[in-house]
């Protein structure tokens, strides 16, 4: 009686099985990508004039002001600035890389390079005033908060590569921090600082996407050599 040949296992099963994050992680992408172009929309048919509860929120703000709350809404200022956030950046990297962690560390880079590469053109060109009494910023465009949505965008990624909840806890402390120093030194709208949000959890949870995506592809071309190969 002729024996058969062995079967080939389902080369499927060579692919590496997707993180179960990234769905969910898609959809919020897109809610947010979405809720932005409508807040975006809102503010253009108010002729980029402060909303009502812009104006609310600011007075509050005004209302509540110290020389204590000034001192503390500086430090995530400070350190969510240009030079703060490149530094931050270039730790956080730097840290996946001598972990051996190359994907994660081009996920970060990637991330913020995005996010500041929309942010910044964007808030030139829909050209929104700041309030007049800023007490933190010169420049006359601010939507959206720059500050913010970088913010945003790294506490969301990190949270995403680490898989800790207290990541997820710290982050979001950072970012509501981010949000209310930005209104509280008057820098900002509230709608800013909102449009910053939602652009931030847009970057971070698509690009992490896309990043994770072409590294499961990349495993699994790999795989499918190396059993070509066998």
């Amino acid at each position: 009686m002729t024996e058969l040949p062995p079967l080939e296992p389902p080369r499927a099963t060579l692919a590496p099985k997707p993180d179960p994050r990234r769905p969910i992680a898609l959809v919020v992408g897109v809610a947010a990508t979405v809720a932005f172009v409508i807040l975006r929309f809102v503010v253009a048919f108010g002729d980029h004039e402060p909303l009502t509860v812009d104006v609310w929120w600011h007075a509050l703000m005004v209302t509540t002001y110290s020389n204590a709350g000034i001192v503390i809404a500086w430090i995530p200022a400070i350190v969510g600035g240009t030079v703060g956030m490149i530094c931050v950046g270039a730790v956080a990297v730097a840290a996946f890389l001598w972990r051996k962690r190359r994907w994660d560390a081009a996920n970060v880079a990637i991330a913020l390079v995005v996010v500041v590469a929309i942010g910044a053109p964007m808030a030139a060109v829909i050209a929104r005033m700041r309030p007049a009494d800023s007490l933190a910023e010169s420049m006359a465009t601010s939507f959206p908060s720059g500050h913010t949505a970088v913010a945003t965008t790294f506490a969301i990624t990190l949270a995403l590569l680490l898989r800790h909840w207290y990541i997820w806890a710290l982050g979001t402390l950072w970012v509501v921090l981010m949000m209310w120093s930005r209104t509280y030194l008057y820098a900002h709208w509230l709608s800013d600082v909102v449009a910053g949000f939602l652009e931030g959890v847009a970057v971070a949870t698509l690009v992490w996407c896309a990043v994770e995506a072409v590294r499961d592809r990349r495993a699994s071309r790999k795989l499918y050599r190396r059993s070509e190969t066998q």
